[in-house]
């Protein structure tokens, strides 16, 4: 088991109105699993290459179901991106609803966001994506965990406190993004004009996971994240293999080439500048990754250093996909450019500017001696910084005693390390403010997979923490 903080302070709620809340939630457990089957149903997707219309109807529903809380001040909002090259396109509509707090009481701003990931290969799937399936006690559908469970983890933690007779009084604002698996790319304009709809004390982003199954956590840090496309021109123009092949090496063989010198022989990231800044004293068994992977019984694991540092504190680069022939119309033809594009995790700590520079310098730097003076491209992408939190912060130990409550167990305090960039813009826009970032997935959710899934017992335990945390947060 992995170290756990010390003991979480006692929720400031008496033991009837804890179980007020239980009783509450469970009364309506089985209509928020139907309400989250009918929003897993809507494929709505932030891409460019797909329809937008699943992805506003996605908004309206979620607006719908905040109004039937008995909120009035609901709002179905959408930004401007700017391209490059001046023309506009309309952001991901973004859902925002607010419940004032009483005098002298906190406001909880709880976001999640109702954008999916595309299926990707359909075969793949034992289930159809959009139509969400119970098995072994666990949903399986698009969306159902990452991260329309999220907002049913919202919505219904509000009911249950309000349905048990428990309002403390705190205010809450609704923030449900409609472009995250998108990269979020309007978010910043986005606080930037709403700042006021969406200033609060405590921000709740319920889009993380669990240590594991019926172990609960609050995740305290995520990797940034930086990615590019980088590649080789090493011909004006595709040739013949048999009439000029031997002095000159096709494009994919050298993009291989290259693609070799970013990790060293360990499998440490071997690109200069990518320190490790923290160090983690959880301890994650092999054994437990290996499961927790799928990775194969024969693979050596890469990397050195802790398996919790190597996930959560140290650079991860992987190469997420490659333009090359394909081996079905492939023929004898010396290619002359291949691309691919790079995704790079940042441990807390580094700066995603200098990382992007460091890519960029490790790629011309090879160009002469592994790429044998071909041509490099290296086109930048995204970026998002890391964060770290301060689990000391009073509404920080309110959430691990009501996790503690909720699951039965002692919550960890863990890393993660997937990236959340937006994190860094709300840590920015709202300095005072307590950062919570909880979830209800766990190692086998698949998230972005095929074969999406939810536990749905943990779902339940996710929905009763967070409605103790709204009863409690107002004391």
């Amino acid at each position: 088991m992995p170290e756990t903080p010390q003991t979480p302070p006692a929720l400031p709620l008496d033991p009837e109105t804890i179980a007020r809340i239980t009783a509450a939630v469970e009364e309506r457990l089985p209509q928020t699993v139907a309400t989250l089957k009918e929003l897993v149903a809507i494929p709505g997707i932030a891409w460019d290459s797909f329809d937008r219309v699943p992805l506003e109807r996605s908004a309206q529903a979620v607006a719908d179901l905040i109004r039937s809380l008995g909120l009035e001040d609901v709002e179905i909002l959408t930004e401007t991106l700017v391209e490059a090259d001046g023309t506009e396109r309309p952001g991901g509509p973004a859902v925002v609803a607010h419940r004032p707090a009483q005098p002298g009481k906190p406001t909880v701003l709880l976001y999640a966001h109702h954008d999916v990931q595309p299926v990707g290969e359909l075969a793949l799937w034992e289930t159809e994506p959009f139509t969400a399936a119970e098995k072994d006690g666990r949903l399986y559908g698009r969306g159902a965990a990452d991260d329309k469970a999220g907002i049913m983890v919202h919505l219904a933690a509000l009911q249950a406190m309000l349905d048990a007779g428990a309002d403390s009084g705190a205010g809450v604002t609704f923030f449900i993004e409609g472009e995250e698996e998108a990269g979020s790319p309007t978010f910043r304009t986005f606080l930037e004009r709403h700042r006021e709809k969406l200033a609060a004390d405590v921000i709740v982003v319920a889009d993380s996971a669990n240590w594991r199954v019926g172990v609960p956590a609050l995740t305290t840090s995520l990797r940034g994240l930086v990615d590019g496309t980088i590649g080789v021109r090493v011909l004006d123009h595709a040739v013949h293999s048999g009439m000029f092949g031997g002095p000159v090496l096709d494009a994919p063989t050298l993009l291989a080439r290259l693609i070799a010198t970013l990790h060293d022989e360990e499998g440490n990231v071997a690109i200069a500048g990518l320190e490790q800044q923290h160090h983690s004293s959880i301890e994650y068994p092999e054994a437990d990754y290996r499961a927790d992977s799928s990775v194969l019984d024969s693979v050596r694991l890469a990397g050195t250093g802790s398996l919790a540092d190597r996930l959560w504190n140290k650079p991860a680069l992987s190469i997420i996909g490659t333009d090359v022939t394909r081996l079905d119309v492939a023929s004898n033809t010396l290619q002359p450019e291949a691309r691919a594009k790079f995704s790079l995790r940042l441990g807390p700590g580094m700066d995603p500017v200098t990382a992007m520079s460091a890519v960029r310098a490790h790629v011309e730097s090879v160009r002469s001696t592994a790429l044998l003076g071909a041509e490099v491209i290296f086109e930048p992408g995204e970026s998002g910084q890391p964060f770290a939190t301060d689990t000391s912060a009073p509404a920080a130990r309110t959430m691990m005693a009501a996790l503690r409550e909720a699951f039965g167990a002692e919550p960890v305090e863990a890393g993660m390390g997937g990236s959340i960039p937006f994190t860094a813009d709300l840590v920015e826009m709202f300095p005072e403010a307590t950062l919570l970032i909880t979830g209800v997935e766990d190692p086998d959710s698949r998230a972005h997979s095929a074969n999406e899934s939810l536990h749905l017992g943990d779902f339940r335990h996710a929905v009763l923490a967070e409605a103790l945390l709204l009863a409690a947060v107002g004391h």
